[in-house]
């Protein structure tokens, strides 16, 4: 798949950017063609989409945890409310076939949302609160709330390095580093290990 061109947004539109991850086959086929087809059900849903990564391969998070990924990212322009559009989204994983049975499980196709402009929700205090969770916390515990960006993103090469390719200018409002900053402080082995289909 062919990177997209990124336009800015215009008018009341939030550009937001959204992760896409599967490692399991489903009755649309492989993983690639699953994260293709939920990107046309995000159209069809009535989301602009204005950017997109290539599909990288990248391995299972946490390692051990099952299959090789297929990941990529997109940018998006909606008038949605946060909640709405993650809404959307999770339809959309629905519609191929995601269930959430446990934590960092392998799945058909994961849609997250990893930022709208920028945003800091729900607040900075919580949400500084979920990024510094420690990693043993991580794997037990979810927030019960909407929380953006991405508590995560910042440390993970399968959401940073589709990102770049979209949007490697955009500046972390919690962090204050850019995507591309944000890449170049990956572990050499993490960048190493995730390669373009």
């Amino acid at each position: 798949m062919q990177v997209s061109q990124y336009m800015e947004p215009t008018g009341k539109c939030r550009l937001a950017a959204i992760g896409l991850g599967g490692n399991l086959p489903t009755a649309f086929g492989s993983p690639a063609s699953a994260l293709a087809g939920a990107l046309a059900a995000l159209g069809r849903a009535g989301l602009e989409i204005r950017a997109v990564s290539r599909f990288f391969r990248t391995p299972a998070y946490p390692p051990g945890s099952g299959p090789d990924f297929v990941n990529a990212a997109a940018l998006l322009l909606t008038d949605l409310a946060p909640e709405e559009l993650i809404r959307r989204l999770h339809e959309v994983e629905a519609e191929f076939g995601r269930v959430r049975e446990r934590r960092w499980a392998a799945r058909t196709v994961d849609i997250d949302l990893l930022f709208m402009d920028d945003m800091v929700l729900p607040d900075e205090a919580t949400y500084d609160r979920w990024r510094k969770l420690d990693p043993e916390r991580q794997t037990k515990e979810a927030p019960d709330c909407l929380i953006l960006p991405h508590p995560r993103m910042h440390e993970r090469g399968f959401v940073l390095i589709p990102l770049a390719e979209i949007s490697p200018k955009w500046r972390h409002p919690a962090i204050g580093r850019t995507v591309a900053e944000m890449v170049k402080a990956l572990p050499a082995a993490d960048k190493d290990a995730i390669s373009p289909l």
